[in-house]
């Protein structure tokens, strides 16, 4: 059979190039949807349209119209679907797909498979993409179960179970989209929505790598070392920001101050500590933490959650890495060392790239939007994370942004869930130098 030029050109592409593109269609696609008078009512135009379209896509969750008013019964089933194309991955609907039809899958879609996953390998990938599609049908399908004792005996069985399907896809692919305008205010120490809600953001935020090795070695000795230090990592960030954020909020009169008992607070508390792990919901209202809060969510957001997971940011692993690199520079050690494994140069060089590069993103984005945008430089900098980790916290900037503010923070949202993909390529990329010079001194710090 002919190829055509395009096709031709199109295998010829890197594959997080193509990758890339996959998404950018994806993204376009959605927009177009989502702006047919079918999808919304007339507030919705073509810029919301395509706002929506990319935060959904990138699993951000970060809106400039309200999702449950704005957008009809239609658009919001659209926007799910968007959601859990670009949480769980594309290339990996494609190939599970594929498989189910019998249809052989080529070498040039493994590839991209692999990108997508972020994985070093092309080995045990159906193996990987089988557990993806199994984890995330059967988590979706019991936290919409447990959300019905929620939503139906509020909004009767019809929307009760929309409801509760929606924010079940939308909790597991940390994607943030609510279908109210305060998110998940309203039940602030519901004990259902504060269990299941956050569980979900932390199953799916581990990423699947590391599900797959706890459900079949089941074993803490016997764990790979990525495994670990997600686990450790992910417990000790969410211990941390639960009391920070305790300490901090807990006499604020518009947050924990307005909570009438300690277990009430303490509930909200641990619910703002698991969401800025790149999830968006809120139970709090995020526009009066204090600015000591803000902070902190900002530094959780940019950490983000784990590689191979639905989550954004710059990943637990990269910011374990860095402290232990850190601590191997004061202790005058050449390799960096945890529970029993080295960790090489390369990696190190690695996350040393990616996260120099995450936060020259953020800054010049960041300036950007300071120029063209009337707003507090905090609640700008919170907004320009939140799209950078794809995570869908806001402190009230983004719905008054220009229609320039909104293509900056449209790209930051892209690149925040394809960049470090296409990062991690180049990065792979090995080559000889031909030149090979003498060494120089350089003075630091």
């Amino acid at each position: 059979m002919t190829r055509s030029p395009l096709y031709r050109r199109l295998q010829r592409l890197p594959a997080p190039a193509l990758l890339a593109l996959l998404y950018l269609v994806l993204v376009a696609t959605g927009f177009v949807v989502l702006q047919l008078p079918v999808s919304h009512n007339d507030a919705v135009g073509w810029s919301e349209a395509l706002f929506t379209a990319t935060s959904a896509v990138t699993v951000t969750g970060l809106t400039v119209v309200d999702t449950g008013r704005d957008f009809t019964l239609f658009g919001q089933i659209v926007i799910a679907v968007l959601i859990q194309l670009g949480g769980i991955g594309l290339m990996t609907f494609a190939m599970l797909l594929l498989s189910a039809l019998g249809i052989p899958i080529g070498m040039p879609q493994r590839m991209v498979v692999r990108q997508e996953l972020n994985q070093s390998s092309l080995s045990n990938l159906a193996i990987l993409v089988r557990r993806i599609a199994i984890t995330a049908l059967v988590v979706e399908t019991l936290g919409a179960v447990a959300l019905l004792t929620v939503f139906v005996p509020e909004f009767g069985w019809t929307a009760g179970l929309w409801h509760a399907i929606f924010h079940s896809v939308s909790a597991f692919n940390n994607a943030g989209f609510a279908l109210f305008s305060d998110s998940l205010s309203g039940w602030v120490t519901d004990p259902v929505i504060n269990t299941v809600i956050p569980l979900m953001i932390i199953v799916s935020g581990l990423g699947f790598v590391v599900i797959g090795d706890m459900m079949q070695t089941r074993q803490w000795r016997r764990f790979s070392l990525h495994t670990k230090l997600m686990l450790t990592g992910t417990l000790a960030l969410i211990v941390w920001a639960t009391g920070t954020f305790a300490v901090l909020e807990w006499t604020n009169p518009a947050t924990l101050g307005g909570l009438d008992t300690v277990g009430g607070k303490l509930t909200a508390s641990w619910f703002q500590g698991v969401t800025p792990r790149t999830a968006g919901f809120n139970t709090i209202d995020t526009t009066a933490m204090r600015d000591e809060t803000a902070f902190m969510t900002i530094a959780l957001m940019l950490i983000g959650g784990g590689s191979t997971s639905t989550a954004g940011g710059i990943k637990v692993t990269t910011f374990i890495v860095l402290l232990l690199a850190t601590v191997a520079f004061f202790r005058r050690r050449e390799e960096l060392h945890a529970f029993g494994r080295s960790i090489g140069t390369e990696e190190v060089m690695k996350v040393l790239a990616l996260t120099m590069i995450s936060i020259l993103l953020i800054m010049v984005t960041l300036f950007l939007l300071m120029i063209l945008e009337d707003n507090d430089f905090m609640h700008l900098s919170f907004e320009i994370v939140s799209a950078f980790g794809t995570v869908g916290l806001t402190m009230g900037a983004t719905g008054d942004l220009s229609t320039a503010g909104r293509f900056i923070v449209i790209f930051v949202m892209f690149v925040g869930r394809v960049g470090p993909l296409t990062l991690g390529f180049f990065l792979a990329t090995r080559s000889r130098p031909r030149v090979r010079y003498p060494d120089g001194q350089v003075y630091l710090g």
